[in-house]
């Protein structure tokens, strides 16, 4: 065989695999039911665009035993089963046989499968038996923890939000998890997943690490929606965050498992002074006991905000903020100090009415079911 001949038999086979898998990704769909449709409470009948999926929890509903067909870990199951070039998974925690059952069997049938996960995890049974089974898996090494929490499938499509890959993560705390078909944004999530699998490049770095820094597309576009990502400790996510609070006009709602970021907690104070109306939840369990007048917490409370501690028995995991009904910021990064200078984590930011539509009705459930 000439090589011009072998050289075409390369680029149809390459096209065709490309059409197969894009067919794949255009039929995952049909194998999924998003938050919407699993629960009556968590933003049923928003319509979103047709590129991005939102998923929530309901610990009411599962109440940590209804394991059913209509959970998140089988959403990533369908996912995961329709992998044919890679999975590349950032994960602080996996503790769920089913999803290390999968993620053996997919490598098995040839696909690519890597993980990068905070090495204090490292000796969890089922990280263990990935190790054991020959599935690619690096700790962090690094005084932060390696807290994103975040999946790239095929290098086509990203998940990431709140959620571990844990038992009690899935059905007993409050998560978020946003699906993203896009090539652009999959290359910014797989940039950050080899710089931490490949190079190393775990927690704060010298400024001069531009190998450790690299996001392709931190703006960008899909059909009529602008995204921003960010990664953190390098991209300076708290001043973004509190230039957007700033730029708030009517509303801020937001939901907080760990709020200790006195710069944020600021600029939100400063916009409720101003006349925006605030609203939000924070996790009970992080409000240090005997110092809740001198929290975040407790400071929204004495200047009279619309703040409260959730309800549910298990953990409010979420790290969301909604800004003018518009604008969601979401993702693994805690407002908090270690989560902006020692943790690695991630950050996406949508401008959409629609999506910021379902997150308000995930808030104004938690809401419903916080504390007075």
């Amino acid at each position: 065989m000439t090589s011009k001949n072998l050289v075409a038999r390369v680029l149809v086979s390459l096209v065709v695999l490309a059409v197969a898998i894009a067919y794949k990704i255009s039929t995952i769909q049909e194998t999924l039911s998003p938050v919407s449709s699993l629960s009556s409470n968590s933003g049923q009948g928003q319509v979103t665009p047709g590129w991005i999926d939102i998923y929530y929890t309901d610990p009411s509903s599962t109440n940590g035993q209804n394991k059913s067909v209509h959970d998140l870990q089988t959403a990533l199951l369908a996912v995961i089963d329709t992998a044919r070039l890679s999975v590349d998974i950032a994960i602080y925690d996996l503790d769920l046989p089913k999803i290390r059952q999968a993620l053996v069997d997919t490598q098995r049938r040839g696909v690519a499968v890597r993980l990068v996960t905070e090495s204090d995890n490292l000796e969890h049974a089922e990280l263990q038996a990935l190790q054991t089974a020959g599935v690619a898996l690096r700790g962090d090494d690094a005084p932060g923890l390696m807290h994103n929490k975040f999946v790239v499938i095929d290098r086509l499509e990203v998940w990431t939000g709140s959620m571990n890959l844990t038992d009690p993560s899935v059905y007993q705390d409050n998560n978020n998890l946003v699906r993203v078909r896009s090539l652009e944004l999959a290359q910014d999530y797989l940039a950050e997943f080899e710089e931490m699998f490949l190079r190393g490049c775990f927690g704060a770095r010298p400024a001069t690490s531009d190998a450790c820094s690299i996001t392709p597309y931190p703006r960008l576009t899909l059909d009529d929606t602008a995204l921003e990502v960010y990664f953190s400790p390098d991209d300076g996510v708290a001043a973004r965050l509190v230039e957007l609070i700033t730029d708030a006009q009517e509303s801020i709602y937001f939901l907080a498992y760990t709020f200790t970021a006195e710069d944020i907690g600021e600029a939100i104070l400063g916009r409720a002074g101003a006349g925006v109306e605030v609203a939000g939840v924070f996790e009970d369990s992080q409000i240090p006991t005997g110092l809740e007048v001198d929290s975040v917490y407790g400071l929204m409370r004495t200047a009279g905000l619309d703040v409260h501690l959730d309800g549910n028995p298990g953990n409010m995991h979420h790290k969301v903020i909604i800004l003018d009904g518009k604008t969601v910021i979401t993702g693994s990064y805690n407002f908090s100090r270690n989560a902006e200078t020692r943790n690695d984590e991630n950050v996406l930011i949508l401008y959409n009415p629609q999506i910021a539509a379902a997150y308000l009705a995930e808030f104004k459930r938690i809401y419903t079911e916080a504390r007075p």
